[in-house]
């Protein structure tokens, strides 16, 4: 019977909270307002916690977590299917990182939301499609990035303009702005020598900042990255109509309560995930970017063109990229290493866009990001 089954995963401490607050009859006005979130942000924490528990609303939730003696517990323990199998994986133990979270004024008057977490030297992650710092550490698609990140050092990140918790009207979408976006961070954040670290498009951001501040940036890191976009490739006529359609496809189906065709995105950058991954990722997209910013954001990735700046890095640099990539050809990666003096090439054997945590690339991704960031600990 269902109502006897085992949850599918921990809850998170921000869940438990939620869950607390459902409990005691708040609205989702008055947790957002109590807790600083965003209402929208509250609701799809209701949706994680109604597909952890295994129930369709909020009487259901408050019923079953009842049953189990989840309230009052100063921590919960909740078993997974395969640990009541008595299969038990190897738990992942999460740490809590506190984080706050500033506002940085980009040169057009933009707000571009950044947080600091973390103890140690800086180390500056470049925004990228589909984050959001009011809960990107709850989300499975980003916490091990920034739990790594963090380890030992201060992590400074943002979200893309347009996006996130940054300003979603900004007239301005451009590589350009982008750019200067990281600039008003790394000013505002009073950082001054740091590593920077770029993925997917993040990764070009970070190519043509290192080559414009020498002076600040120790060492490039760049995973799934490309120095040129889609339209700056060579492709066949099948290819250019392909892409097309699939910014036809984001106008229409980005922001729908049909999850199909943000599951159909989701897949090419996460085509190993699990079921809880994808579902994470598709609600992600849906909150972190409105359809028309998403399809703004997405036309001007695919004009990227940092084949020039590429030549002009000078600082140490690691590109790592999986070699069955289905967002970003694996070609495109090696090509940025090429362009790049001197620097470090790591294939990963992997499909995904977005390692997962369990994956072995994702081993091997730490294991070569932590010995070339060795000499800067």
């Amino acid at each position: 019977m269902k109502d006897q089954e085992p949850l599918s995963d921990q809850l998170s401490q921000r869940e438990r909270e939620i869950l607390t607050r459902l409990s005691n009859g708040l609205s989702d006005q008055q947790i957002a307002d109590e807790l600083f979130l965003s209402l929208h942000t509250v609701k799809w924490y209701n949706r994680q916690i109604y597909n952890k528990l295994g129930v369709n609303s909020r009487t259901q939730a408050i019923t079953k977590a009842r049953g189990m003696g989840l309230f009052g517990a100063n921590e919960l323990t909740l078993l997974s299917s395969s640990q009541a199998a008595g299969q038990p994986p190897t738990p992942i133990e999460r740490r809590r990182v506190e984080q706050r979270v500033s506002f940085a004024s980009s040169f057009d008057g933009t707000r571009i939301a950044f947080a600091i977490a973390g103890k140690g030297p800086p180390l500056v992650k470049v925004a990228n499609y589909m984050s959001h710092v009011e809960y990107d550490w709850d989300s499975p698609v980003w916490v091990h990035w920034l739990e790594e990140l963090a380890r030992s050092h201060t992590l400074i990140y943002y979200d893309e303009r347009g996006s996130g918790l940054s300003d979603w009207n900004a007239e301005d979408v451009s590589f350009e702005a982008w750019v200067r976006d990281l600039e008003a961070v790394v000013e505002s954040a009073g950082v001054l020598h740091f590593p920077l670290f770029g993925m997917s498009q993040g990764g070009a951001v970070a190519v043509a900042y290192a080559a414009r501040h020498p002076e600040k940036v120790t060492h490039l890191i760049v995973h799934g990255g490309y120095a040129r976009g889609w339209l700056k490739r060579n492709l066949s006529a099948e290819q250019i109509e392909e892409e097309q359609l699939m910014i036809s496809l984001m106008r229409v189906g980005w922001g729908r309560e049909n999850p199909a065709f943000r599951q159909v995105f989701a897949m090419q950058m996460f085509p190993n995930a699990t079921a809880e991954q994808l579902h994470a990722l598709e609600e992600q997209m849906r909150i972190s970017v409105s359809p028309n910013n998403a399809v703004r954001l997405e036309s001007e990735m695919h004009r990227i063109d940092v084949r020039e700046l590429a030549a002009q890095v000078k600082v140490p640099t690691l590109i790592l990229h999986s070699r069955e990539d289905e967002a970003v050809p694996f070609e495109e990666g090696r090509l940025l290493a090429s362009l790049i003096p001197k620097a470090q090439f790591v294939a990963l054997e992997s499909k995904n866009h977005l390692l997962i945590e369990r994956e072995p690339a994702w081993a091997k991704f730490v294991t070569a990001i932590r010995g070339f960031l060795s000499d800067d600990e």
